[in-house]
């Protein structure tokens, strides 16, 4: 009987073993799966839809044409020429006229006069050595002395399905007065661009037209400085990198949630 018993712990003692080491392995591939899940597949694909190949070579602020430091780069979309003025449009900001004798007589009269004058030019900042390719500006009441706007550039890059990268600076004209470097009439601007990157974000969701939406952290390693103008700004040194849905795509797909955010570092 004692035989017996004794060749039993063994085999006992074998099984107990055998569980644990089963245990052990299906933790391990549930750990390994949950981090994969829900950190490792996010976070590959948070970096695949925030990466442009023109975000190499991008700067963190434009130029004023005299050479001066101009407004800090605050946002960027990914698509076509027609996507960028559809989801403007859509948006409710509008063209800028373009910037000659006309437009600025004009914009001065109606400064003074407090008449609306909704697409009114503005003046040009440079990046990759050549002025904006799109300006765009959403009137607040109706004077032109405050106004939303943004300034566009395409990239001469795109990604792997033929898209440019359009690199946007958006400000808000809080008034109208002297540059603090040339003396000349101008707009003055509010020193935290990144209500402004935020508002004009803000109106491009309302759209359902703006997906994979990231932010790259630390686009900018200086978060302040000052622009050609002499006014100050500052930024969270955020860089929010959006793709436009087609229109099209946008009405078949119109019961998604295609806004969601992301943080890529």
């Amino acid at each position: 009987m004692s035989a017996e018993l004794e060749e039993s712990e063994p085999e006992s003692k074998t099984g107990t073993s055998t569980r644990r080491h089963l245990k052990s392995r299906i933790v391990f591939i549930a750990v390994c799966y949950l981090a994969a899940a829900y950190m490792l597949i996010p976070f590959v694909w948070s970096r695949y839809f925030a990466w442009h190949p023109a975000l190499n070579n991008t700067p963190g602020v434009t130029a004023t044409a005299d050479g001066h430091p101009g407004d800090p780069i605050n946002l960027a979309l990914i698509g076509s020429d027609e996507e960028m003025d559809s989801i403007l449009k859509d948006s409710g900001w509008y063209p800028a006229d373009s910037l000659n004798l006309r437009s600025d007589i004009r914009i001065a009269a109606d400064t003074v006069l407090s008449r609306p004058y909704k697409d009114a030019p503005v003046s040009s900042l440079f990046l990759w050595g050549r002025k904006e390719d799109k300006a765009f500006e959403q009137p607040v009441g109706n004077n032109p002395r405050q106004r939303h706007h943004v300034r566009f550039w395409r990239s001469s890059e795109v990604d792997s399905q033929g898209r440019p990268l359009w690199v946007g600076a958006a400000t808000f004209d809080k008034s109208v007065g002297l540059s603090d470097t040339t003396g000349q009439i101008t707009h003055h601007i509010e020193s935290n661009v990144d209500i402004e990157r935020d508002h004009l974000l803000d109106n491009l969701k309302l759209t359902g037209r703006l997906t994979g939406l990231r932010f790259v952290d630390e686009f900018h390693k200086v978060h302040q400085g000052f622009n050609g103008g002499g006014d100050r700004w500052q930024t969270d040194g955020r860089l929010p990198v959006g793709t436009i849905v087609p229109s099209s795509q946008s009405k078949a797909s119109s019961g998604s949630t295609p806004n969601s955010e992301e943080r890529s570092q």
